[in-house]
């Protein structure tokens, strides 16, 4: 099929991006960046929208950078800017490691890290990785500019806190402590596929012990999040295999699984059990 007519509208600046969405968005007016979700949603009439807002012309949304504090990744920056470190430490090597489980690579040299966030995908390695690191999302309209902190952001499925004429223009993630260490996990079906469970970890060590451990799951539930009973269960403890299962059971058990004609709850259960417990292993190296 072929997408339903549309007008297309190509800003240049953020000012004028926004003013065009708080005249268009209430007559169904849709945001164009990379295209990658919208566009096939579209070609099948599962969105028809009369108004595109395309902002790939707009120059101060092709930046990512960062202020030693905060890694600001812009509007229009394609997942494949991530395939080499966009940053020293930590960070950049598990962005870098995490962008190459999204999708297949033509679309990664398309898409963009806020479109990803913006479409709310439960299965969005971005939106995992916003949660478990406590990204702010900074939204534009007309009436000014506002962050929302990323445990508040996602409300549902492919649902999110921005308004209908906001733009998202900017994602920041905090910069961890240089010792910080990192793991990630997902399982698909088929190498590209959409993840039926992922989870990315971070903890440091303190004398042996990990200290501000980090559990997030994505793919398993309506929104990824952050669970703080696995947490809980490695906080204080030495990293091993005791440690790793006890963590990874209480992940299984405090999540509201999706079920759909592939899984059952017990099967989203055994699959965040595995891919938490092999994140957390991949973190101790």
């Amino acid at each position: 099929m072929k997408p339903a007519p549309f007008v297309r509208h190509v800003p240049t600046t953020v000012e004028e991006a926004v003013k065009l969405l708080g005249k268009l968005a209430s007559s169904d007016g849709r945001v164009l960046a990379g295209g990658q979700s919208l566009v096939p949603i579209m070609a099948f009439r599962l969105a028809k929208p009369a108004h595109l807002v395309d902002i790939n012309e707009i120059e101060e949304l092709r930046h990512i950078g960062s202020d030693g504090k905060v890694l600001a990744i812009s509007a229009c920056v394609r997942h494949a800017a991530f395939h080499q470190p966009v940053v020293a430490g930590p960070l950049g090597a598990i962005l870098s490691f995490v962008a190459r489980h999204i999708a297949h690579y033509p679309i990664r040299t398309r898409g963009t890290f806020c479109g990803s966030i913006a479409h709310a995908d439960p299965s969005s390695e971005w939106c995992l990785t916003a949660v478990t690191l406590d990204a702010a999302m900074v939204a534009r309209s007309v009436r000014g500019e506002r962050s929302i902190p990323a445990k508040n952001f996602f409300a549902g499925l492919m649902t999110t806190e921005l308004a209908e004429d906001e733009l998202l223009t900017q994602v920041r993630i905090p910069l961890p402590p240089p010792d910080t260490r990192f793991g990630f996990n997902e399982f698909s079906r088929r190498a590209g596929d959409f993840a039926m469970g992922a989870a990315l970890v971070s903890y440091r060590l303190d004398n042996g012990r990990i200290a501000d451990p980090r559990v997030g799951v994505g793919g398993a539930e309506a929104s990824p999040r952050r669970l703080v009973e696995a947490e809980k269960a490695l906080a204080g403890e030495q990293p091993g295999d005791h440690a790793f299962r006890r963590a990874a059971e209480a992940a299984a058990q405090a999540i509201d699984p999706l079920e759909d004609h592939q899984t059952n709850a017990d099967y989203r259960r055994d699959l965040v059990r595995a891919v938490v417990r092999r994140a957390l292993e991949m973190a101790a190296g």
